[in-house]
């Protein structure tokens, strides 16, 4: 007889995660916290309700596949090429110091009977940086399109292209039955491979697009299933990590003139179920460990690495590009976010088998911290700042606008029909 415990399951996790995110969001804290908690909360780290299934691992993965393809929508090309220089020069310093730092705390203090590859995972998982959280930091403050932020939103970009390269070369490295030549000349052929069918497939998606004047649901529908196929393909052909096909479909089809319309439907699929069941299934096979002396220390020095070679190297990045001390402040303060991207990183860490389970908690909780303190030191970086004149136009931070600008006019039009269906009973 089937079983449909799923459909509980999946009850519980959203009202759970639904719950939990409004209550970290009126404590001025991103909600993925809250779906985290929840996680935490429901397995067996606390009241063991629930336990992660090979239903929920599949349903996750999609979660992963989608948020990264997301991300590869909301990169933009042509602004990273304007900013170019300083973003790479950021972004670069930002993910060589963490990894660095990562890796030499993981190899002194971490676990004795760690690989030195699973050392090196930690530290790249440290390289991520969440631009959601800044995003929403600067935009409360009104300082997203000052050239602080511009530089941030860049360099964060940058950052996920380096990062996605990384982490698609160490995962590769995991099986040791391969060659490592025969790794970078698979990694080498699935960007080949990539930039070939992108540029075709740039042209025909944009081709297509244009014309229609209205947008359509096939355009979302033939995107996803060209995300699915670039993922599929990276995984089973070159032995990439499928999130690096995706975040690379997401790229192809980021500068079409449908790309708006395109990350505001996937953003609801992915609120609506997508996300919340990765975070939750996170949170729902993590273990603590036996809290030792060793274990604190390392979850507290992984916490202030993070956030001090964040700073520090993004900081010394921003100072080379010829940003005066206070904005490379703001700059370095505004990459520590590790957020979704860390996790997605560290779920296919253990997934490769390059992550050491034990490591886990402390990375959950080094994500959950980082968050929680982005948005204060922008805050304290900001605080005496008045002075508007900084502030200029980008296509980046009116991208992230206009997507909610587009959400919040969907929510109007239906309270406008609602309204005119009611009008319309009454007489």
């Amino acid at each position: 007889m089937s079983s449909y415990a799923y459909l509980l399951d999946l009850a519980i996790i959203l009202l759970f995660t639904k719950l939990l995110g409004v209550l970290t969001k009126k404590i001025a804290l991103p909600q993925v916290v809250g779906a985290l908690m929840a996680g935490l909360l429901l397995g067996p780290a606390c009241l063991n309700i629930l336990q992660a299934t090979d239903f929920m691992d599949q349903v996750s993965e999609i979660g992963v596949i989608v948020l990264m393809f997301t991300a590869g929508l909301e990169t933009d090309l042509a602004e990273l090429k304007r900013s170019g220089r300083a973003a790479v020069i950021i972004a670069t310093f930002g993910v060589v110091g963490p990894l660095i730092c990562g890796t030499l705390l993981a190899a002194f203090l971490g676990l004795d009977n760690a690989t030195m590859l699973e050392n090196v995972f930690v530290g790249v998982v440290l390289t991520a940086t969440s631009v959601s959280i800044t995003v929403e930091a600067l935009k409360e403050m009104g300082k997203l399109s000052t050239r602080a932020g511009n530089a941030i939103l860049a360099a964060a970009l940058a950052d996920d292209v380096l990062g996605i390269i990384v982490l698609t070369i160490v995962t590769s490295i995991a099986d040791p039955s391969t060659q490592a030549s025969t790794v970078l000349f698979k990694i080498l052929g699935f960007f080949v491979f990539a930039l070939v069918v992108g540029v075709v497939s740039h042209k025909l998606f944009k081709k297509w697009m244009d014309g229609y004047k209205q947008d359509k649901r096939r355009f979302v529908i033939v995107a996803f299933a060209f995300c699915l196929l670039l993922s599929y393909v990276a995984e089973a052909w070159f032995g990439v990590a499928d999130i690096t096909g995706a975040f690379l479909a997401g790229i192809i089809i980021s500068n079409t003139t449908k790309v708006t319309y395109l990350a505001s439907r996937f953003e609801t699929l992915s609120f609506m179920l997508l996300s919340p069941v990765f975070f939750a299934n996170i949170g729902l096979k993590v273990v603590l460990p036996d809290i030792t002396g060793r274990v604190l220390l390392f979850t507290i020095l992984l916490t202030v690495v993070a956030v001090i070679s964040k700073v520090l190297f993004c900081y010394m990045g921003a100072r080379i590009c010829h940003y005066d001390s206070q904005d490379s402040m703001r700059i370095g303060m505004g990459m520590v976010a590790r957020g979704e991207v860390a996790l997605v990183v560290a779920s296919k860490g253990m997934a490769a088998g390059v992550l050491n389970d034990a490591y886990f908690a402390p990375i959950l909780i080094m994500v959950v911290l980082t968050a929680i303190i982005t948005p204060i030191l922008l805050k304290l970086v900001y605080r005496d700042s008045k002075d508007y004149s900084d502030m200029q136009f980008s296509p980046l931070a009116d991208q992230y606008e206009e997507i909610q600008n587009l959400d919040l006019a969907a929510q109007t039009l239906i309270r406008m029909n609602d309204h005119a269906r009611k009008k319309s009973k009454k007489k």
